[in-house]
């Protein structure tokens, strides 16, 4: 390996490794909080929160490493052009893509690498982490009995305290007891009231001991005979005290280690999800094989001319009513809407369950596909990342961050909106799975072509050029030959004019300002749309892109953080020099109602000047 693919390498794989880790560590964050009432109040031990988390953190890989790609790409080359290292390989002979051929052998290596993780590792951690969330979900905790409403405490008893206080809540307030009956006769036919109430039990133990006061006992279970049911419908009492002790030694008797669920169509492989979709395809078309035969049979149509003999009648017209009198007529139209209504009402649940069958077969279709995609995926948005960062020319987690965001955004909700259609049967299943990524590369081929050209992200010239000499042809040099003299004049004393009102401020501190402010607003106001959208696709039943808004708008914000502390030090030497104070309420307000402050910086800036 030569000195300049060390070079370019090294730098790439330190970016992309604290890129990778500070992404999973936000993505870890929030799958924690998204996951935290299945957690919470479990008495759940280390190894198995560990177990969890390990499960988890594989399941996000499809988020993050292509986000990781993107950013990085951009970030390196983008301080490689910054700093001129793209010009000085140029001033050698050595072009971008003699740069990027390098790092792109890693980009291909590390696709492979995703394509049997994603068709490995991702199927086992889905398979884990789904097992291991079933089994949690089962452990009920003993003693939270929650305030104001009905709490399940093992399979028999359901409890509802109004008030309870104490230490630990022991002491209780208006506790309503429903007793389950047996299977034979189901229902709550035994209630418990009582003013008052106490937990008396300790907390390790496996018996739940109340004692309640001050209460009565009602009991409405049907008794076996019907006659002892007419004679004895209800029994009531009161009591003063009445102790119960409640076994809860199968209430957490569940073995986390049980994995009884595994066809989700994520827990599958390639080979796996292939034969998935052969059986789930074959069922299909022998259900609607099936039911079309249901349906020929409910006509009668084959078995219609076993009872009768027909006969040629030169008389009969062809109206078949016409054969029968006037009651048999209403018999059989009757028979006739009858037969054709139940007919439409079994097409209709029919077609719902086939419309479910189709979801689930394209649900595994996407996911085959997918594990295709992802690998391809890496390698695209190197080449998008990659030449955009030259094209750009900023390095660091500033603008790169921004752009690799948007872009990122694009990808992903595309990606989200064509999986959800093909769900739906309105697009090709495989077609959705490389919808985003065939969007992309385009993208990667303009943008690639214009960075190796060295020319610039957007040139108009082709527009702007011609317009501007029809403009200057048409009314130039005309009125302006003989007031180009006193033009220059009064222009002269309007700048020397505003140099006497304006104070000259630190390039570099204003030109940092001005950096770091925009992208403080831009990630300030990208967070802010992402927050507001996530409540908008949460009401519209949309989870996916609820959650993806939320870890997004999160992102945008830490970003916004990191820019808006940075912003302090060239505000400060700003200031310093326009003799103005920065108050620590500004900078407060700052952090939640950012659009003020820049606002008011920028007021103060422009006036000062």
């Amino acid at each position: 390996m030569k000195i300049l693919d060390r070079y370019i390498l090294t730098s790439y794989l330190k970016t992309f490794i604290s890129v990778f880790v500070i992404l999973m560590l936000i993505f870890v964050l929030q799958a924690i909080w998204l996951y935290i009432k299945e957690l919470a109040g479990k008495d759940l031990d280390l190894v198995t929160i560990l177990k969890f988390l390990m499960y988890i953190t594989p399941t996000l890989i499809p988020l993050i490493l292509p986000l990781t790609i993107l950013l990085s790409s951009i970030m390196v080359f983008g301080n490689f052009a910054e700093n001129y290292e793209f010009a000085a390989m140029k001033s050698t002979g050595i072009s971008l893509q003699r740069a990027m051929s390098g790092l792109g052998v890693f980009i291909v290596i590390l696709s492979i690498t995703t394509f049997f993780f994603s068709n490995n590792v991702i199927p086992w951690a889905h398979y884990e982490s789904h097992n291991l969330r079933k089994n949690i979900a089962k452990l009920k905790p003993a003693m939270a009995i929650a305030e104001g409403q009905f709490n399940d405490i093992g399979e028999n008893f359901n409890i509802k305290v109004e008030e309870k206080s104490g230490e630990n809540g022991k002491f209780l307030k208006g506790v309503t007891i429903h007793k389950k009956s047996a299977k034979r006769l189901s229902g709550n036919h035994t209630v418990i009231v009582a003013k008052t109430g106490e937990l008396a039990s300790a907390e390790d133990s496996n018996i739940l001991k109340l004692i309640l006061f001050d209460g009565y006992y009602y009991d409405d279970t049907p008794p076996r005979e019907l006659k002892e049911r007419q004679k004895k419908p209800f029994v009531k009492s009161e009591f003063k005290k009445h102790i119960m002790n409640i076994d809860l030694t199968e209430l957490n008797n569940v073995d986390l280690e049980e994995k009884n669920v595994d066809n989700k169509y994520t827990m599958l492989n390639i080979s796996e999800l292939n034969h998935t979709l052969d059986s789930l395809k074959q069922g299909r078309q022998e259900d609607v094989e099936l039911f079309s035969q249901s349906i020929y049979n409910r006509t009668n149509l084959a078995t219609l001319d076993i009872s009768i003999s027909p006969k040629k009648d030169s008389i009969y017209d062809g109206k078949i009513l016409d054969l029968f009198d006037t009651r048999f007529k209403v018999q059989l139209l009757d028979y006739a809407v009858n037969n054709v209504s139940s007919t439409m009402q079994i097409l209709k649940s029919k077609q719902k369950t086939l419309k479910n069958s189709s979801s689930w077969i394209n649900k595994h279709g996407i996911e085959l596909h997918k594990k295709f995609a992802l690998a391809v995926a890496c390698i695209i948005l190197f080449f998008v990342g990659a030449p955009l960062g030259a094209l750009i020319r900023k390095g660091g987690l500033g603008l790169p961050m921004v752009i690799a965001i948007i872009l990122f955004l694009t990808y992903h909700f595309i990606g989200l909106f064509a999986e959800n259609s093909a769900k739906n049967g309105k697009l090709n299943p495989a077609l959705s799975a490389w919808f985003s990524t065939l969007i992309m590369l385009p993208l990667s081929i303009f943008l690639t072509k214009r960075a190796t050209e060295d020319r610039g992200l957007f040139e108009f010239d082709h527009i702007t050029v011609p317009i501007k000499n029809w403009y200057n042809n048409k009314f130039g040099n005309k009125n302006l030959v003989g007031t180009a003299s006193e033009e220059k004049n009064s222009q002269i004393d309007t700048v020397e004019q505003e140099s006497i009102s304006k104070i000259e401020i630190d390039s570099s501190s204003l030109n940092n300002y001005k950096t770091l402010s925009t992208i403080s607003i831009i990630t300030y106001m990208l967070a802010l749309i992402l927050f507001i959208l996530y409540f908008v696709f949460k009401n519209n039943k949309l989870p996916q892109l609820a959650n993806a808004g939320i870890q997004l708008s999160a992102i945008s914000y830490l970003v916004f953080l990191f820019n808006y502390i940075k912003l302090f030090s060239p505000v400060k030497n700003i200031f310093n020099q326009l003799n103005i104070k920065d108050s620590l309420l500004s900078k407060f307000i700052g952090f939640i109602i950012y659009p003020i402050t820049h606002i008011s910086r920028n007021l103060k800036v422009k006036t000062y000047r």
